[in-house]
């Protein structure tokens, strides 16, 4: 086993056919089979299910996968002399929307006063997508709200977050003390896109309930839900920390749960197989010193 079946194997996962692997490798398709079988036979595996002429990865071909990714991305760093960065170079930061608009101008600036000639780059996106870049070995630290379910992730938590439920300031909702669940099955309800750990927590919240809720409206967009239910389109569930400027502007009215808040954790994922130099540790005090200074009143 060398490198060469390293690169084919994996070439073989992204295009998922080894005749448009050898394309893009330029090299025969005869050659692709034998490298892949080659694997297999090395490691006693069998990397792909062949099932009427298409290839479909296996259980054990998926966990190599994992690891074939970053032994080929820590190679290709080494041989183009790219440095960490520890003090130079290029920490690709992936956050969900809700740390992204609120926790990362803050971090990212006070991060950049202590390293100045670090390139950062941030991705915001909904916290599935955010776990699989760091899968993917796409972005080398991310953000995310939520459970995080993989072993092969690490997890360091920041603080504890909940969701408010609002409405919108002429709603019979605010003549009220508190909102039972089955209330909530009358309304409209705008919410953010499945993926995110906002809904997450609310269609478990349904699901516990036995609550049959489909939203009007889904957005990944919390500022449009926001907008939507200040003109009483509906309601909605939103992390706090969103929300928190409308309800104080007298846009919208936060309301609450019978039964309690749905609270979530914000946390820092990496892949446990990923080389982290000691810059990760700044990263992660900062964002900690950050997490102290929120408040919720």
């Amino acid at each position: 086993m060398n490198i060469r079946h390293l690169r084919i194997f994996l070439t073989v996962c992204e295009s998922g056919s080894m005749t448009q692997a050898a394309k893009q490798l330029y090299i025969s398709q005869p050659s692709i089979s034998l490298a892949i079988s080659e694997l297999e036979d090395y490691y006693g595996i069998l990397l792909f299910d062949r099932i009427s002429q298409r290839l479909y990865i296996t259980q054990a071909g998926e966990k190599f996968r994992q690891y074939a990714q970053h032994v080929i991305q820590l190679l290709d760093e080494m041989e183009s002399n790219i440095k960490t960065w520890d003090h130079t170079g290029t920490i690709r930061i992936g956050a969900s929307v809700t740390i992204g608009n609120y926790f990362m101008p803050e971090i990212i600036s006070t991060f950049k006063q202590r390293f100045p000639d670090l390139e950062i780059t941030l991705q915001i996106n909904n916290s599935d997508n955010i776990k699989a870049m760091v899968l993917e070995n796409k972005i080398d630290v991310g953000y995310v709200e939520g459970n995080v379910r993989d072993e092969y992730l690490e997890r360091i938590t920041l603080l504890e977050d909940y969701l408010t439920l609002i409405c919108a300031t002429n709603h019979p909702w605010t003549k009220k003390s508190k909102i039972s669940p089955t209330e909530l099955e009358k309304e409209k309800f705008l919410l953010r896109e499945v993926g995110s750990a906002g809904r997450e927590l609310f269609d478990s919240y349904a699901q516990l309930h036995a609550l049959s809720i489909t939203p009007v409206w889904e957005s990944t967009s919390s500022q449009a839900l926001i907008r939507g239910v200040e003109k009483n389109l509906g309601v909605s569930i939103l992390p706090y920390l969103l929300v928190k400027d409308a309800i104080d502007e007298g846009k919208i009215a936060s309301v609450q749960l019978e039964d309690g808040e749905l609270s979530r954790s914000f946390s820092i994922i990496y892949h446990r197989n990923k080389f982290l130099p000691e810059t990760f540790h700044d990263l992660v005090e900062i964002s900690k010193d950050f997490s102290k200074t929120i408040r919720y009143q």
